[in-house]
């Protein structure tokens, strides 16, 4: 489905697609914001790969409130199966409708009909994304299938049908097609390969760890009031800290968490006493902790304040 540019909305340029990040505190480089303009125009979806906590997850959520639609989220995990992910029968509500029709003498076949109706049907994330345009005059929203990596690679293979043609086959119902396909994100860690199968089906995207210059202004656009010399220090900090051999290297999404524990407990510039005291913050692993409190730490906040 190709997206004319009558029914773009914020998306009709790629500039269109930079500013309305930045201006929901997303800052997106040219690249992003073109895979982002073209997954739109071209009706395919979107893949992001990334380290964890890169922002990946986040484009989905600043791309619905972009649309002013609905974010519909699939987590993946081992594990995750149809009954979650796409459709499961609501079998209490069932058993009700048997004794209800039961007592009123109704014939068992009129029950076998009504029990598999859309009434009785519970609409995990992958339907209701299906749906969504009949049930909201046409309106498209995000669906964000999230850490897909995480999933089994029959649940992987299982999506090739609705990426493709954006319907789902409930067997005792039918065939359900989307009016209108969803604004499809999907997002890896990278903890497996992908089949090429799925990777032909999606657009793609590499999200790095960002440069000092684009952390400076993450952190601006996302806590305007913090003091601009902590912002500055932070930002070159962390571009230090991802140069160490780290067991987990933090991401934008630590970053954010770190600056904001500096403003709470009243922090305007960095000092090695207050890294020390909030690295569990923004390490999560004991021994990167160990690896950097104390004269490494002490070390990194010299280089980026210009003080021993």
């Amino acid at each position: 489905m190709v997206v004319t540019s009558d029914d773009a909305g914020p998306f009709g340029s790629i500039d269109q697609v930079q500013d309305g990040l930045r201006t929901y505190g997303y800052i997106a480089d040219r690249a992003l914001a073109t895979a982002l303009f073209l997954s739109i125009r071209l009706g395919m979806p979107l893949l992001l790969e990334g380290e964890a906590g890169v922002g990946k997850t986040e484009v989905a959520k600043t791309l619905a409130t972009m649309h002013a639609t609905t974010l519909i989220r699939l987590p993946c995990y081992e594990g995750l199966d149809i009954n979650h992910a796409v459709y499961e029968w609501n079998y209490s509500r069932q058993m009700l409708e048997i004794r209800m029709l039961e007592a009123t003498g109704a014939s068992t076949d009129h029950t076998d009909r009504d029990l598999f109706s859309p009434e009785f049907l519970i609409r995990r994330p992958l339907l209701q994304a299906v749906e969504y345009a009949d049930k909201h005059h046409g309106e498209r929203p995000v669906l964000l299938i999230d850490e897909i990596d995480r999933a089994d690679e029959e649940f992987e293979a299982f999506l090739l049908e609705l990426l493709s043609d954006f319907q789902i086959t409930v067997p005792e119902i039918g065939t359900i097609r989307a009016a209108k396909p969803p604004l499809v994100i999907l997002t890896s860690n990278r903890t497996r390969d992908l089949h090429d199968a799925l990777k032909r089906r999606c657009l793609y995207h590499w999200i790095e760890y960002p440069s000092l210059e684009k952390e400076v202004e993450i952190i601006a656009a996302r806590l305007p009031d913090a003091p601009e010399l902590l912002v500055n220090q932070v930002s070159r900090f962390m571009a230090e800290v991802r140069r160490l051999d780290l067991y987990k290297v933090p991401g934008v999404s630590e970053t954010l968490d770190w600056m904001q524990a500096l403003l709470a407990i009243d922090q305007i510039t960095l000092s090695r006493e207050n890294v020390d005291l909030t690295l569990g913050v923004l390490l999560k692993h004991q021994e990167d902790i160990v690896r950097l409190r104390g004269a490494e730490s002490a070390r990194m906040v010299a280089a980026v304040t210009g003080h021993s």
